[in-house]
């Protein structure tokens, strides 16, 4: 029997459908370095994301579709990943440099946990394999050092520009690096705007897949500065299931869309607490809010984090859940809330991509 050709090949791996962009992997252009060895099939399937949840499904779906086939007597599938920016060329704001795809993580009050959320997100996109950075936006609260372990940190340069620190393969960049722990930083509007453009345009992000900007609760000046200086994919607003906080994080999902960053998905932290010793489930500060207001938005719900002590404790100490206990209810909630968050980057990736094909890019000059 004769080898199978590569346009048969392709045909059966049609059947394979990416579950988020809805197209099958083959007109996605997933299906890279074809080789057929008699009836040795290889191939690699490169995906937007290496925080796909459905990878390993998609991988055995592709090895059966293509053993299904005439004349193939061996499948080798390797799943690799290559993450697309979701910047449009037609906003007229240049990309930032190193960077392909800018990630914002609000809420509408404070002490709800943004800032764990965002640390603990930024590291499970990490461990799934992207490369990460987070940029400290909170400019009169700058707690992420402490929270990664960094706090006394010193930066240094490149010659040119800042040289962000790094820990647990995370690129970070604070204004706590700059100034002593208790100095407050007493700033008007536009001494914000221009420390937020430094941290933009001034650090040295080296190739990242995406930034987590970690900003300040509510609907200041900082949210302004961040639309007006770089193009932000999306923005993921942290709230709890109390009615309080679900009626501030409203008002911040409609700030972030006001500002053309539409929002990627609700978390909703301290969703329960489950008790250690008999496992029972409370609902401490209400259930089910941060979903019901996804759902009346029409926004993605990314999922339910618990109250968890090592959660406070990891963020204490400088080692988070995600470092100390990824196998964890919590760790794996983390992992899953990176996972969806993944998923609607590479969404609003493709749309953009389908969105601007055949246009020429204009890019502002300065």
């Amino acid at each position: 029997m004769a080898p199978p050709d590569p346009n048969t090949i392709l045909n059966a791996l049609r059947v394979v459908v990416d579950p988020d962009l809805g197209r099958d992997i083959v007109s996605l252009g997933f299906i890279k370095n074809l080789s057929i060895d008699g009836g040795s099939i290889a191939f690699a399937i490169e995906l937007t994301t290496p925080a796909c949840p459905v990878k390993d499904q998609m991988r055995e779906q592709a090895a059966a579709a293509v053993r299904g086939v005439p004349g193939v007597t061996a499948v080798d599938v390797r799943m690799t990943a290559n993450v697309r920016s979701a910047s449009a060329p037609e906003t007229g704001r240049p990309p930032l440099p190193g960077v392909k795809n800018v990630i914002a993580v609000g809420a509408g009050k404070g002490g709800v946990g943004k800032t764990t959320v965002a640390v603990n997100l930024a590291l499970a996109l990490a461990r799934f394999g992207s490369r990460v950075g987070i940029l400290d936006g909170d400019i009169y609260g700058p707690n992420v050092p402490m929270m990664l372990g960094l706090g006394s940190t010193q930066l240094t340069t490149d010659g040119k520009q800042i040289v962000p620190a790094e820990k647990h393969g995370v690129q970070v960049i604070s204004m706590g690096f700059l100034t002593a722990d208790d100095s407050p930083v007493i700033w008007r509007g536009p001494m914000l705007h221009q420390a937020i453009q430094q941290f933009f345009r001034e650090v040295a992000w080296a190739d990242l897949d995406y930034l987590i900007v970690d900003m300040p609760p509510g609907t200041g000046d900082v949210a302004l500065s961040l639309s007006q200086t770089v193009p932000v994919v999306g923005s993921i607003v942290v709230t709890t299931p109390q009615a309080v906080s679900l009626a501030d994080s409203l008002r911040a999902v409609k700030m972030y869309q006001k500002l053309n960053i539409p929002p990627i998905g609700i978390v909703e932290n301290m969703s329960y607490y489950a008790c250690p010793n008999c496992h029972h489930e409370s609902d401490i500060f209400g259930h089910g809010g941060g979903e019901r207001m996804a759902t009346q938005l029409g926004v993605p719900f990314l999922g339910r984090l618990p109250i968890y002590q090592p959660i406070r404790e990891g963020g204490d100490t400088g080692v988070p859940i995600v470092v100390s206990e990824p196998g964890s209810v919590a760790g794996r909630a983390f992992a899953t809330v990176a996972e969806r968050a993944a998923a609607q980057v590479s969404i609003a990736a493709h749309k953009a991509a389908e969105a601007n094909k055949g246009k020429i890019p204009l890019i502002q000059v300065r």
